[in-house]
């Protein structure tokens, strides 16, 4: 997936605003891979290991809007 991908890029960047940039495309990446996985979910019947993915995403969705916010109020 491109989220850690996008993350390891911001840890090289040049300023606040690139480290910003890349979190938010990592959030991007993440709000994506909820809705592929929600289709998963609805379309076929794998409800139990579908779910356990889709809250591991949520919480890596809060994670990354968190340091978002964090990283425009410095």
């Amino acid at each position: 997936m491109s989220i850690g991908a996008n993350i390891i890029e911001a840890k090289s960047s040049s300023s606040r605003k690139e480290f910003c940039r890349y979190y938010q495309i990592a959030l991007r990446s993440a709000n994506e891979s909820k809705y592929w996985l929600c289709l998963l979910r609805d379309g076929f019947n794998v409800t139990k290991d579908v779910n356990s993915l889709l809250n591991e995403i949520i919480e890596i969705s809060k994670i990354l809007a968190t340091s978002i916010l964090t990283i425009r109020r410095k």
